[in-house]
């Protein structure tokens, strides 16, 4: 089992920053990489970036390139997601997830879920 803890949402203005943590404990080793996904009312849950565990290599979707970035602390096993720019269609529900096989954009190659944070971004 793994276990992730979320935490850094909250409220900004259109054009500030956020970042967001994503700590993980238990079956790090079973980890092949962790990603971001966000839920906006009444969207499907889309994919937002993601990094390889071990390598550190990092995607991200055509929407966020260039003013999101994914870094890393090996030794607390977080991950974070530093989040500039902020326009309002950025405002979702934020989950982290640890995923056990490649195919970061995919649902389904995620096996544990963070609790989710949200981040409103007012104009």
């Amino acid at each position: 089992q793994v276990q992730l803890v979320e935490s850094g949402g909250g409220l900004v203005q259109a054009g500030g920053s956020l970042r967001l943590s994503c700590a993980a404990s238990g079956r790090t080793a079973s980890i092949y990489g962790m990603g971001w996904f966000r839920q906006a009312p009444g969207k499907e849950r889309e994919f937002v970036a993601a990094t390889s565990w071990s390598s550190g290599n990092t995607y991200y979707a055509d929407s966020v390139k260039g003013r999101f970035t994914i870094s890393r602390d090996n030794i607390k096993n977080t991950r974070y997601l530093q989040m500039n720019s902020l326009t309002p269609e950025d405002t979702a529900v934020y989950y982290c997830a640890a995923a056990g096989r490649p195919g970061f954009g995919r649902r389904e190659s995620y096996d544990y879920w963070g609790q989710g944070t949200q981040v409103t971004v007012s104009s």
